[in-house]
């Protein structure tokens, strides 16, 4: 149907006939020369339709005045040179003389225009109209390159594309499964793989070496702004390695990607930084490097104050007092630090205290009554606050003020304009093997259950199981966890201890990954991995801070396709056929 795509029509057609396809972008009579901008997945071209002595022609002008936007297009026309150059698109030096205009389809008024910034759930209820946008087709465009830039540059090295199961066994890999009846074995399920962990691990195990697979990956979880019921990974492995041996040729990858697709020089080497570090300076296992704020602690300093809120975290071992001093914040109202408070509580504050220091040296703070006048200035010469800071304190279990005083950090970074231009990449080592769930009175994997510790002796694990380090890793990128991976454990005694740690029994072990445990028996090789988040590396690239951008067809936050209108009811004949019968909700059996 057409001879060149209209974002490609340049200078060397100048002369040449061309048949073009497309959406009317915008469409202009100016009384009696019509000019039409076509637009198709390359960009825009500009269409003119004019008087001229040609048989027809007034059939082309009567057809362009009745153009409507977003009207399915084929035009046929001379290129030449345009006599007003636009500089803002590719195909600026030159237009299209029409000669014929077919109105292949007329398209109804639209329920929305990109200017108008319609809502996030008009986009994706007409998600077809929205991923038309040029924007759109620019960020998708920054997806297709990522995966492609990956793949060649995989397949360089000698890895296999190899496919794992998408129907599978349900195990716990710390978020929920989603089944699916098997209509052959009433009564029983598969699970959508969270990941493909297992399975690449035994093709280590089957001397596969490197692994690596571009896999679509399920968890029903709650969603936000990086996160989806359904996701895109690549997900990779290798046999006979160390971390570095991992960490230092995914770099690579990341580094020679990155400048491929987004034109981006990332540092010749990534910094390096423990988990307890991170958090410690940070507040987060995937700290923001770009900005230079930083957390203090200052328990030592608080401990004999009169202040309960301060002095019983100070004084447990497992609490925290810490302190985020940030320049010019001094000018924040009460009302803007009330909002700060109300941040840092969706992370488990209880509130913020706070000491203000003007632009004169006047201090206002709600907690300086509780300290000698000696002590005070000694807490606000230790986090270095002068005229015009604001410091905010966080106290209470060492684990929840990291969290809610590394959210505070990064909003002030925002808000303050404190988030410096460039790429900060950045490895997290180091991860605690386990974290004490006080709901369950149990252990709980930091990353997975198959992940090696640090330490090589099952006694010596169980007997620290509260201290002991993982060999996991992360990849960290301006604040967002790019890529997490780890070695994995590869003796059938290690991963039983594991289990046992975990409280997977013996028998519920056998049950659930008795394939695993028995591949580990025969030869299996250390190896170790990583799988890197494709829509967020996506998402980066094309400059947008919602992986939804960069996915053709997200979920909302309330997990529903608005499109398909999915998830919906099934009715009882095909749910007979799988065996389920659904129960009706307490609401409705009330009723």
């Amino acid at each position: 149907m057409r001879t060149h795509f209209c974002g490609l029509i340049d200078e060397s057609l100048i002369g040449q006939t061309v048949t073009l396809c497309g959406w009317a972008d915008v469409a202009r009579d100016l009384g009696g020369v019509c000019f039409i901008d076509l637009r198709d997945h390359e960009g825009i071209v500009q269409v003119v339709a004019e008087p001229s002595d040609a048989e027809g022609n007034a059939d082309v002008i009567a057809t362009a005045v009745k153009v409507g936007y977003e009207d399915a297009l084929r035009i046929t026309g001379v290129v030449r040179a345009r006599h007003s150059v636009n500089a803002k698109i590719r195909t600026g030096q030159v237009e299209i003389v029409a000669t014929e205009i077919q109105v292949l389809n007329k398209a109804e008024p639209l329920p929305f225009h990109h200017h108008e910034n319609p809502g996030e759930e008009t986009r994706l209820k007409y998600r077809y109209l929205d991923l038309r946008h040029p924007e759109m087709q620019r960020r998708m465009r920054t997806r297709t390159k990522l995966v492609s830039a990956l793949r060649h540059w995989l397949d360089a090295k000698g890895f296999q594309d190899i496919e794992t199961p998408i129907l599978t066994k349900a195990t716990p890999e710390g978020a929920r499964d989603f089944l699916v009846p098997a209509r052959m074995h009433p009564g029983e399920f598969y699970a959508l793989p969270q990941s493909p962990q297992l399975f690449k691990q035994i093709l280590m195990m089957a001397g596969f070496d490197r692994y690596y697979q571009i896999a679509r990956c399920f968890r029903d979880e709650a969603l936000r702004a990086d996160r989806q019921l359904e996701f895109t990974q690549l997900d990779m492995e290798f046999a006979w390695v160390s971390e570095r041996d991992v960490q230092d040729m995914v770099e690579a990858m990341i580094r020679d990607v990155f400048r491929d697709v987004a034109n981006v020089e990332l540092a010749a080497e990534f910094p390096r930084m423990t988990y307890a570090e991170a958090m410690r300076r940070y507040g987060s296992d995937k700290p923001d490097l770009r900005i230079a704020l930083e957390l203090v602690d200052v328990a030592d300093l608080v401990k004999d104050s009169g202040f309960a809120v301060f002095t019983g975290p100070a004084a447990d071992a497992g609490g925290r007092v810490c302190a985020l001093r940030i320049p010019g914040g001094a000018n924040l109202s009460r009302k803007q630090i009330d909002e700060y408070a109300a941040h840092a509580g969706k992370y488990g504050a209880k509130g913020l205290a706070y000491i203000k220091i003007s632009e004169t040296g006047e201090v206002s703070s709600p907690i300086q009554k509780f300290f000698d006048e000696a002590a005070f200035a000694a807490l606000v010469a230790h986090v270095g606050a002068g005229n015009g800071d604001l410091v905010f304190f966080g106290a209470g279990k060492y684990s929840t003020v990291s969290d809610f005083m590394g959210a505070v950090r990064l909003k002030a970074g925002k808000d303050f304009a404190l988030v410096a231009d460039g790429w900060a990449p950045l490895w997290v080592t180091d991860f605690p093997m386990f974290e004490w769930d006080d709901e369950a009175q149990r252990y709980v994997a930091l990353h997975h259950p198959f992940t090696a510790p640090s330490v090589d002796d099952e006694a010596d694990l169980r007997a620290n199981a509260g201290t002991a380090v993982s060999r996991g890793y992360d990849m960290v990128l301006n604040g967002n966890e790019i890529g997490g991976g780890s070695i994995r454990i590869h003796r059938a005694s290690m991963q039983s201890a594991v289990f046992e740690l975990l409280g997977i029994g013996a028998e519920e072990a056998q049950a659930k990954f008795g394939f695993l445990l028995d591949a580990l028996k025969y030869g299996a090789p250390p190896h170790g991995g990583i799988a890197f988040g494709i829509d967020r590396i996506a998402a980066l690239m094309a400059g947008t801070e919602s992986i939804r951008d960069v996915i053709a067809f997200p979920k909302t936050t309330g997990a529903q396709c608005l499109m398909t209108d999915a998830p919906s009811p099934i009715a009882d004949a095909q749910l007979a056929e799988v065996h389920i019968q659904v129960r009706p909700r307490a609401e409705k059996a009330a009723s």
